[in-house]
């Protein structure tokens, strides 16, 4: 069979694999649903549940995409910066690694103290968990521009903003790319986190108060839906990754 075709299908016998042998345990040992529903009782769950999933998971969606969407412009506008300057660099690290270390489900409360209850902590909760895979791995792939490319490139009258744009910039694009792929798996976490503590809506309160009312079959069904989406964007940013930096990708290693 070849690479390719083996590398299509490999996600998916993987994944029926695993839902499978899970239903199998769950059968097997005669595991509660309330204490772990196979897979059968999830699907019958998302079944009957379907409309209102599908009401909370899109609200879940936008305000990921939105916060998400904030945290590339921003991280790619810092990280071309902090690529830019080692003095800023130096200066900023230890800021953004200090922020990035505070937990963000303690910040949900000051944003609530600012923007109120509403879409508003979700977006900012999944912004600010998300941003800094970016900052990093952009200044990373700029930062790494060969010293004896930029002594050619200034001698050809290239100014430091030509040498950024021009080549730091497409450098670092795998970098990018790559942080994409970790950051929006992260912005669904803060928007989640948010949707808890400071919503009406969305997947994470659906699941707070699905909790509360011990609908286990429900909290599963939820979740199940969250990482559908979650790999749904991870795919497409992934699609997108190939097609822009496909010049990138030339290992020919791991092909079975």
């Amino acid at each position: 069979m070849p690479i390719k075709r083996q590398l299509t299908l490999a996600p998916w016998i993987f994944t029926i694999g695993f839902f499978g042998l899970w239903e199998l345990i769950c059968r097997l040992f005669g595991v509660s649903s309330f204490v772990l529903p196979a897979p059968s009782t999830i699907l019958l769950a998302i079944w009957e549940y379907r409309n209102q999933l599908a009401y909370h998971a899109m609200h879940t969606l936008w305000m990921t995409i939105a916060g998400f969407g904030l945290a590339v412009v921003f991280g790619l506008l810092l990280g071309m910066v902090l690529g830019a300057s080692r003095l800023i660099n130096a200066g900023t690290y230890p800021l953004l690694v200090g922020f990035n270390s505070i937990p963000k489900v303690a910040v949900v409360p000051i944003l609530v103290f600012w923007f109120g209850v509403g879409w508003v902590p979700p977006v900012m909760t999944a912004f600010l968990i998300s941003f800094f895979p970016i900052v990093v791995n952009v200044a990373t792939g700029i930062s790494t521009v060969e010293p004896e490319m930029e002594d050619v490139l200034r001698a050809l009258g290239a100014s430091k903003r030509d040498i950024i744009l021009k080549v730091g910039l497409p450098r670092a694009m795998p970098y990018f790319f790559g942080s994409l792929k970790v950051a929006i798996t992260l912005a669904y976490v803060g928007s989640v986190i948010g949707e808890q503590n400071a919503s009406n809506v969305g997947i994470g309160n659906l699941l707070t108060r699905a909790s509360a009312a011990f609908e286990v079959p429900l909290v599963w069904a939820a979740l199940v839906v969250l990482a559908v989406l979650g790999v749904v964007m991870y795919v497409i940013t992934a699609l997108i990754e190939q097609s822009m930096t496909g010049w990138a990708q030339r290992s020919q290693m791991a092909n079975a």
